[in-house]
């Protein structure tokens, strides 16, 4: 009785994680050669730390196991009533062109090397598309006072910032072999938990399908790496953490629940924010990059790749357990 009643309420997130893992897994071996072949490569130099070209746009596959992970598991559960909230088809529409818009513009850096101020406009332009699409901050709460909505020009003010923000976060993370595909993976873990304790179904299938093409990735992605993502994959997870914690832990109205997100993303928050201090009060422009990011002390305090992006993870697991801990007894 006890395993139906499992497979019944479970099965939607075991379809999307295992169709997204499975999909992603066999497609980045794929990817690899095809890029091989027509040499789609990172090559070593600057501030890469690899000595031999590499594969890269590896975020194609995690891209298709993610977006085929969410559309099996949907059909699987056959309109089953009570698991997909109202307007649910809008924004999954929105997210789909959202992503899909991030990724063609991580796809064009990666090609292209495009200037940070052309970056951060098409991000911000995106940005727009989600919050047509409803992906937005409308209120916020204050103890002992309920929610407080906000005037509409707040709304896209703090809604471009968190969307824009966030995906630069996670990109600038994506610097040691397997890092981002990690963090990613533990982080949509930890928000598939909170989303499933606070009844966000849609959110925990799409965190599900996440965590399972992040992990898939990292089989070929791990020190030494095969792959790369590129700017292709981490823009693409940046605009989906981005998006997908407005449409969950953001939307929650508990006091703590800012504090849900930026825990669980703690690590690319925290070093994201030290760069751009950093960088202020040295004079240097905030976009340009550098090798002060935390991976990067790590690096030249001793610790090897490998040793240096456990470390991470472990770190990673820390912040989000307590942002787990906050969503269970956060009122």
């Amino acid at each position: 009785m006890f395993g139906k009643i499992f497979l019944w309420e479970y099965q939607p997130y075991l379809w999307a994680f295992w169709t997204a893992f499975l999909v992603t897994l066999f497609l980045t071996p794929q990817w690899i050669k095809l890029a091989l072949k027509h040499k789609i490569l990172d090559k070593p130099g600057g501030r890469k730390i690899h000595q031999e070209p590499i594969p890269l746009c590896g975020g194609l596959a995690i891209y298709a196991g993610f977006f085929i992970g969410v559309g099996v598991a949907l059909l699987a559960v056959g309109g089953r009533p009570g698991f997909l909230p109202h307007k649910a088809a809008f924004s999954l529409t929105g997210l789909f062109l959202g992503l899909t818009l991030m990724l063609i513009l991580g796809i064009l850096d990666d090609r292209f090397a495009l200037p940070a101020k052309i970056k951060l406009l098409g991000q911000i332009v995106i940005a727009f598309v989600f919050i047509h699409f409803g992906f937005s901050i409308d209120f916020i709460t204050r103890p002992f006072h309920g929610l407080i909505y906000l005037p509409e020009w707040l709304v896209i003010l703090l809604s471009v910032f968190w969307l824009v923000g966030i995906t630069n976060a996670i990109n600038l993370l994506d610097g040691l072999d397997g890092l981002l595909a990690g963090v990613s993976a533990i982080s949509a873990t930890l928000f598939f938990v909170v989303a499933l304790m606070k009844g966000q179904f849609m959110v925990a299938l799409l965190m599900v399908a996440l965590a399972g093409c992040s992990l898939a990735f990292l089989r070929y992605n791990f020190n030494p790496a095969r792959v790369f993502m590129g700017d292709t994959g981490s823009l693409f997870l940046g605009a989906a953490f981005a998006s997908l914690s407005i449409m969950g832990a953001l939307k929650l109205t508990a006091t703590v629940a800012l504090a849900i997100p930026i825990l669980i993303m703690g690590i690319p928050i925290l070093d994201t924010t030290f760069a751009i201090v950093r960088r202020f009060f040295k004079g240097q422009p905030i976009f340009q990059a550098d090798r002060g990011h935390l991976h990067h002390r790590l690096l030249r305090l001793g610790l090897s790749q490998r040793a240096a992006v456990l470390l991470i993870y472990a770190i990673n697991i820390l912040l989000g357990v307590l942002g787990v801990v906050l969503a269970f007894y956060g009122k």
